[in-house]
């Protein structure tokens, strides 16, 4: 990756104070998307790294890993598939529960989404806890797929998300 980019992409966000609640600072990423230079450079970016590593499937995660996701399974030529939120895909489902800070949440995949040694790539926006990430990540795995990678815009540093995916190989672009 070209040294310049993390900089380049970070100068796009825009920060929001105190969003959602008070003392939270909030990397809004839709400046970024709305700039088709720093949207082109990121899903570059990324077909770059994933190009010659014979990925089948994009997996992505409601909603914002969608923006990266699809772009992402176009410039590789091959295929999508959605991990969502329950009762949002419209049949036969695996789901996975996992942690949140005050209670859980559930995310679903169809069960005929990944081949069984499909070679995947797991993409979200953020990796903030991890907790998404590795529901994601169990779901392609009770799926018989291969993750290859698991990839984020952004990963915010001091919450450990990287640990809770371990061992799984992560690549993010911008590191906060």
């Amino acid at each position: 990756m070209d040294p310049t980019v993390p900089a380049r992409l970070l100068a796009a966000l825009r920060d929001v104070v105190d969003f959602p609640k008070p003392g939270i600072v909030f990397k809004d990423i839709t400046p970024l998307l709305g700039d088709p230079t720093t949207f082109a450079l990121a899903i570059d970016t990324f077909a770059a790294r994933y190009r010659d590593r014979a990925i089948d499937r994009v997996v992505v995660v409601e909603s914002r890993g969608f923006l990266f996701g699809a772009p992402l399974a176009y410039a590789l030529g091959c295929g999508l598939a959605l991990v969502r939120k329950p009762g949002k895909l419209p049949a036969a489902t695996h789901a996975e529960s996992y942690d949140l800070e005050y209670g859980t949440d559930t995310l679903e995949i169809h069960t005929d989404a990944l081949r069984p040694g499909d070679r995947v790539v797991v993409i979200d926006d953020v990796i903030a806890t991890g907790g998404t990430l590795a529901a994601t990540v169990r779901l392609v795995e009770r799926l018989h797929a291969e993750v290859v990678e698991i990839a984020a815009l952004a990963e915010l540093t001091f919450l450990g998300g990287r640990a809770r995916l371990a061992p799984h190989a992560v690549h993010t672009l911008i590191q906060l």
